[in-house]
């Protein structure tokens, strides 16, 4: 080949270099206004990194700003037919923790204070309390009872239900804002039912406590750091009753409840398919429970400085805003976190709340649009048990058969803080 030639063809495919960079550009150019175009499309503001307060991403199969193929085969589909403007957008991290419930159990104490019984101390009536609560009775802890016991109780039986002993279990939560012990209730409880190999610790956040607890125990199951969990919630709240107050002495009852949550293999097998959690402390004034000064048991000053005992107080409530505030707020974190799944409200089986009025979940349901024979309640036999409230519920619908394998339960819990959140249990038990 002559000089000439070689020269022509090391210039054709110089060309030829030159042209598939220009089409490679162009390719590249046309995909980021695609991507700007699709994020008007979106129907918030874009997604928010998570602050680095929040620790390192958890290991995951995928990155972290993916999602699973039939995730986003349902987000797509929303967005092409139509779905609100409104709609919360999903956000990264917070789907598919791989984590499962296996069993459950509960607990309540045997003795019962009926609507009835209360007519004789407050000027009150069985009708006035069930249309405004839904509430019949209550199951009390009387002289000498412990929560810690029936915590025990609670998770001895939920371990029961999953076909494990306590040495299977690496990790417990007790969520109680009312605990035997003020420095904790939770290694008690782990020694009781034999977790004697377990790491254990307390979680307080009141109403909210047994849904935080759930979603942090199933952080440390997907990161692999644990292979089984024990939460339970458990709460004495009328410890804390102003019995001469006829609007907080009616609602509150004793209880508890657990679940055995096991590490799932993969998203598929996920049984947290998605979660919101939120607080905001300018609303504490509305539902609280607080220590005050007692100086009559404050021993005397040392130099200067004067150390003061004291005690808390009765639960202090606007049950008004305590109203407005949980029908609101629940709707939406319910929302939010099935967004987060990449489902729908017309996924869901069952719909459970804390248990804290019947007026509450019937609003909450209808801003979903779910029927009201998807609520799974017993309010009706216990009271307001607090942090007990949901797993107790639950406890009872799994042994009435009610919820069965592959169900989805959109749950949310809700109250002092204020706090409320909300996840999506695909039950495995």
């Amino acid at each position: 080949m002559s000089k000439r030639s070689r020269a022509s063809s090391r210039g054709l495919a110089y060309i030829q270099r030159l042209h598939l960079l220009s089409l490679s550009l162009c390719l590249l150019l046309s995909l980021q206004c695609s991507i700007r175009a699709a994020a008007f499309l979106v129907p918030s503001s874009p997604l928010p990194s998570l602050p680095s307060s929040h620790g390192p991403s958890l290991p995951s199969s995928r990155p972290p700003s993916s999602v699973p193929k039939s995730q986003a085969l349902r987000m797509a589909t929303s967005l092409t037919e139509g779905s609100s403007v409104d709609a919360p957008a999903a956000v990264p991290g917070r789907s598919f923790l791989r984590a499962k419930p296996i069993g459950v159990g509960s607990a309540a104490p045997e003795d019962v204070i009926t609507n009835t019984d209360l007519e004789s101390i407050v000027e009150t009536s069985d009708e006035w309390i069930f249309t405004r609560t839904g509430i019949s009775q209550r199951r009390i802890l009387t002289s000498g009872g412990q929560i810690r016991a029936l915590a025990a109780t609670a998770a001895a039986r939920a371990l029961a239900s999953a076909g494990l002993e306590g040495k299977d279990i690496d990790l417990v939560v007790l969520a109680t804002s009312s605990p035997d012990d003020l420095f904790g209730d939770a290694t008690s409880v782990a020694a009781a039912v034999g977790a004697t190999q377990a790491v254990a610790f307390d979680l307080t956040a009141a109403c909210s406590g047994f849904l935080f607890g759930v979603v942090s125990a199933s952080q440390f199951l997907h990161s692999g750091c644990y292979r089984r969990a024990l939460v339970v919630g458990a709460d004495a709240l009328s410890r804390w009753v102003d019995w001469e107050d006829r609007n907080s002495c009616i609602l509150f009852g004793d209880g508890a409840g657990a679940v055995v949550l096991e590490a799932a293999e993969g998203e598929e097998d996920s049984g947290v398919l998605g979660f919101a959690m939120h607080s905001d402390g300018t609303g504490q004034g509305d539902l609280n429970l607080q220590f005050s000064r007692d100086d009559s048991q404050s021993p005397p000053s040392i130099r200067e400085v004067t150390p003061y005992k004291g005690k808390y107080n009765n639960i202090a409530m606007n049950g008004k805003e305590v109203y407005k505030f949980a029908t609101r707020k629940v709707p939406t974190v319910i929302e939010e976190a099935l967004a987060n799944a990449g489902l729908g409200v017309e996924n869901v089986d069952w719909l459970l709340l804390h248990q804290a009025n019947i007026r509450i979940m019937d609003v909450v349901a209808d801003r979903l649009g779910l029927s009201k024979d998807k609520i799974l309640t017993n309010l009706s036999e216990y009271g307001n048990t607090s942090a007990g409230s949901i797993p107790l519920a639950l406890d009872e619908a799994v042994k009435a058969a009610k919820v069965k394998k592959g169900d989805i339960i959109a749950c949310a819990g809700f109250g002092a803080g204020l706090s409320w959140g909300s996840a999506i249990i695909r039950w495995q038990g």
